[in-house]
């Protein structure tokens, strides 16, 4: 791996490079409030909505760091977690098997940032398996009253504290590419 693609890396990109970020400087954040294409207005619903999930996790696991009740968490964390993995999987499934190839046919110059966002979702789906795994482990543990619950707890919230930055970093830069090219390019022209 070279060292732009390093840096780039999702677990250490700070931002896009300038390349990637055209289409929003003709398209900045600050207009994407009026009259936006109904394609782009869902999409950043969307990314509210994982958004969301991912702060209500983290305030679950804030509780739970606070109180230590074991059962609350398995409780609220497990059904939030599910619906977490599967929408957050599925979107992407849509967004790589079809909305990405489009764009890249409706503005070959963004082929690159697509193909990074492409990447994103490949280390993004290690840590929703990751995730999955973590918590079948914590879910087994206490319905099975296991000595270890805490421990599978904690490691648990441990992945759910290390997903957050770059998955709130993945999808800004998402937004960033996506949003300009479909208000100014529409997904009309495939």
């Amino acid at each position: 791996m070279s060292e732009t693609d390093d840096a780039l890396a999702l677990a250490r990109r700070a931002g896009l490079p300038s390349e990637f970020l055209y289409l929003r400087d003709a398209f900045p954040r600050d207009r994407w409030t009026a009259k936006l294409d109904e394609t782009a207005a869902f999409w950043l619903q969307m990314h509210a909505s994982f958004r969301g999930h991912q702060a209500h996790m983290d305030g679950l696991v804030s509780q739970w760091r606070a109180n230590g009740d074991v059962a609350a968490l398995h409780r609220q964390l497990i059904p939030a977690l599910q619906s977490f993995l599967q929408h957050l999987d599925g979107h992407h499934r849509v967004e790589s098997g079809r909305y990405f190839p489009m764009m890249r046919r409706i503005d070959p110059k963004i082929g690159a940032g697509i193909d990074l966002l492409d990447r994103d979702h490949d280390a993004i789906h290690e840590t929703l398996e990751a995730l999955f795994q973590s918590g079948l482990a914590f879910h087994q543990a206490v319905t099975g009253k296991a000595p270890d619950a805490a421990d599978k707890a904690n490691r648990l919230s441990d992945l759910i504290d290390g997903n957050a930055r770059p998955l709130l970093r993945h999808l800004e830069d998402e937004e960033d590419i996506v949003i300009p090219l479909i208000q100014l390019r529409g997904l009309h022209q495939i």
